[in-house]
């Protein structure tokens, strides 16, 4: 539903990460994003409370385009809380996504399956924050096997949030602390 050209673009960047989102990484998507943004980046992420919402939020507020892939029917508000971003994507030309059908309600198995969708549409998947086990690490890991560019942000080692990202980049993900980081990475 929306913008469909926006899957014909090729400078498509995942941005993913924990549900209870940090003020560390509320800055941190504040101060990503929109260098992304004005790159041309188009962001993907899965449209849920945290990370996702916020980096959709800014990246939609820096005049940007974002695809939201949902684990549910694109007619399907999920999370319901997340109708406001559901319809500023809508409105702002992004596109929301979904490999079911109209009126699927989401549950916790497709959430999984979701991620492989946005780590698949994407060059590459930038971790900001995830707990151990967490949707971050499972996107990340679709990301390597889809052979894709693995991102993260690393967080201070006490944080639970950190534990994803911190993880993710002492078993080579590449570790980001700016917006050029990843452009460089994608020749941009």
């Amino acid at each position: 539903m929306g913008n469909d050209e926006l899957l014909k673009e090729e400078k498509l960047v995942a941005m993913v990460g924990s549900r209870k989102m940090s003020e560390y990484g509320k800055w941190v998507i504040g101060k990503i994003v929109p260098e992304l943004v004005r790159k041309g980046i188009i962001i993907v992420s899965g449209m849920a409370f945290g990370v996702d919402a916020e980096a959709q939020r800014v990246c939609i507020e820096n005049g940007g385009k974002t695809i939201a892939v949902l684990a549910s029917g694109v007619d399907v508000i999920s999370p319901k809380g997340n109708e406001w971003l559901y319809r500023m994507i809508l409105k702002n030309k992004g596109l929301i996504v979904s490999e079911y059908k109209n009126g699927t309600e989401a549950s916790a198995e497709k959430f999984l399956a979701r991620n492989r969708i946005i780590s698949g549409l994407s060059l590459g998947v930038l971790v900001i924050e995830g707990a151990k086990r967490s949707g971050a690490m499972a996107t990340a890991a679709n990301a390597a096997k889809q052979g894709r560019e693995v991102w993260a942000v690393p967080g201070r080692i006490s944080d639970e949030n950190s534990a994803t990202p911190n993880w993710l980049i002492k078993n080579g993900a590449k570790l980001v602390s700016e917006a050029g980081e990843v452009l460089e990475d994608l020749g941009i």
